[in-house]
């Protein structure tokens, strides 16, 4: 789809650069003459909204890591000082700490668009596996993250996750402690620990870039998928990335920043724990040790499950199944628009997240509607795993779809649609 490249340098210096390293043809054939189809809307503006958030994150990250002191009896104490004596401090760290949850909002808006729209399909399945790596990636460093203000929850949110790990000695004995003491440096969440995670939160954003870099390598070997979903048959169903997708983008990015300093300005706590404001105490345990709100799905599925081993397998295997969506899909179909069944089991999954997310965000024994709220999890997780497992690859065989346009241009610019 790319197609050959129409750069064409307009001077000797330029000409000379393009036979040794030509980064300015690379540039052009990627973000300024790249056929993009022509129907792409709102949804497939939060790539370069992602891309615009890992830029703050990294930008931000760095300026923290300069005033940060990465040790157990100071660690608090330093977020303290950036907030209150460093210049702008307290912006730096609010970016930083609210940019987080909307990177998450970014990133599962563009997963539940790949998802509804089949982006991940044939033959884009590797630029599939490389966003959930992305996703995985971005798990990781948020949880790492997450401890660094050595807080209440912070401390006792490490706690619990690492201590996850000690399941394993189920399987075989010592193996999971093993781990887990590994982890920690020493034989509880200490100040090895904090070093560790540090490093590892400073580190991982670069890795993610490069991630992303490989993504939209993948990208552009296939092209754009589209809200049809079905392939571009020639120039017509096509526009240059720029000036109309650069002009689209850039307005939406805008709109997203607007949205976000809204809350950096205003409402800066609205995502946080009120308990991580309180300093470490490994002696004093919260009523109630949850995780950001980004990850709480995956906290109800671990709760809901009685039994440890179990709960943490659950939780791994429902992050693992997401790489293999594109052969669970049996459907020939990609976008949901012509699927009238998998549009309605869609929009149950969105909602099914949603009330996982309810449920993780209340204590374990919590009850509404005289319903205990374990039980919605385990329906909701049942849910989670039956739309992946079983509703995707059944409805491949029995659903049948509406009758797809030729091409891209046929309902952009034909009378009869």
């Amino acid at each position: 789809m790319s197609g050959p490249s129409t750069y064409v340098p307009k001077s000797g210096f330029a000409r000379w650069m393009d036979s040794r390293l030509p980064l300015a043809r690379f540039a052009h054939d990627t973000m300024l003459s790249f056929p993009t189809p022509r129907n792409l809307n709102i949804w497939y503006a939060f790539g370069a909204i992602l891309t615009t958030m890992l830029l703050v994150q990294i930008v931000t990250g760095i300026v923290l890591a300069m005033h940060y002191v990465a040790n157990a009896d100071m660690a608090f104490d330093s977020v303290d000082r950036m907030m209150r004596d460093i210049n702008y401090g307290w912006l730096i760290r609010f970016m930083h700490a609210n940019g987080a949850s909307f990177f998450f909002i970014a990133v599962y808006i563009h997963m539940f668009r790949g998802l509804y729209y089949g982006s991940y399909k044939a033959p884009r399945e590797v630029l599939w596996i490389l966003g959930v790596i992305l996703y995985l990636l971005m798990v990781a460093t948020a949880f790492f993250g997450y401890v660094l203000p050595w807080g209440q929850m912070s401390f006792w949110g490490a706690t619990v996750i690492t201590n996850f790990f000690s399941a394993l000695d189920q399987v075989t004995p010592h193996w999971g402690s093993a781990i887990a003491t590994w982890l920690w440096g020493g034989y509880a969440v200490g100040d090895p620990t904090l070093n560790r995670f540090f490093s590892l939160h400073y580190l991982l954003p670069f890795v993610i870039a490069g991630v992303v870099g490989l993504h939209i390598w993948a990208l552009h070997v296939p092209g754009n998928n589209n809200p049809l979903g079905i392939e571009v048959q020639g120039p017509q169903d096509t526009v240059p990335f720029h000036p109309y997708y650069t002009v689209k983008d850039g307005f939406y990015v805008a709109l997203f920043l607007l949205i976000y300093l809204g809350f950096v300005f205003y409402a800066p706590d609205f995502f946080g724990n009120p308990d991580n404001y309180t300093p470490a105490n490994p002696v004093v345990t919260p009523p109630d040790i949850v995780p950001e709100w980004y990850l709480l799905p995956y906290y109800a599925m671990l709760r809901s499950v009685p039994q440890k081993l179990i709960g943490v397998l659950v939780m791994a295997g429902s992050l693992v199944t997401l790489a293999f969506i594109p052969w669970l899909d049996t459907s020939k179909v990609r976008s949901s628009r012509f699927r009238p069944m998998m549009k309605q089991f869609f929009w149950i999954f969105v909602l099914d997240c949603i009330v996982l997310g309810y449920c993780g965000a209340q204590s374990v024994d919590a009850v509404r509607f005289g319903v205990p709220l374990v039980w919605a999890a385990r329906v909701g997780t049942l849910y989670y795993f039956g739309f992946f497992w079983v509703v995707m690859p059944l409805l491949g065989l029995i659903e049948t779809p509406k009758p797809l346009p030729a091409s891209i241009s046929q309902p952009v610019l034909s009378p009869a649609e």
